[in-house]
């Protein structure tokens, strides 16, 4: 039975569904809690349950899935590979440019080396071979001497 001495026949109660009005916001002191909007303010529902229970609460909408985002036409990680390789690319002819300098500065010092010794070879040769046998020296002959009795005999 229940309170109003009614008894219990399911198909025969139907469900009541009350909407009471929400309170408007009272005008107070400011307080750090932000204002709500009356049209923010979810609509509250009370129903009445076949067994004489009434349930009040707030309508809960249901979750709405976030809209996906546009996907590019190409994927970025296509975009960070073709850009890694056209980098590698621009390091790689820079490789190439300072390679061909260093072995052409390596050809150059190579030949400075080979002049510096034809010239100094050259130089010895001509002091070493000249046609002046004695250039301003002082000669000098040893014979066999003879010393007898405190003479000198040459």
């Amino acid at each position: 039975m229940y309170p109003d001495h009614t008894p219990h026949v399911p198909a025969q109660r139907a469900v009541n569904v009350h909407q009471p009005t929400p309170y408007p916001p009272a005008v107070a002191a400011p307080s750090p809690v932000v204002p709500v909007q009356p049209d923010t303010v979810p609509a509250v529902a009370s129903i009445v349950l076949p067994d004489g229970r009434v349930v009040t609460g707030y309508a809960i909408n249901p979750a709405q899935p976030e809209p996906l985002a546009a996907r590019p036409a190409v994927s970025r990680t296509a975009v960070n590979i073709a850009l890694g390789g056209v980098g590698f690319l621009a390091v790689c002819g820079g490789l190439i440019l300072l390679t061909s300098f260093i072995a052409a500065l390596t050809a150059f010092i190579t030949q400075l080396i080979t002049l510096a010794a034809v010239i100094f070879g050259g130089w010895i040769a001509v002091q070493i071979f000249s046609a002046n046998g004695h250039q301003g020296g002082t000669t000098v002959n040893i014979r066999k001497a003879v010393i007898k009795r405190n003479k000198f005999y040459s």
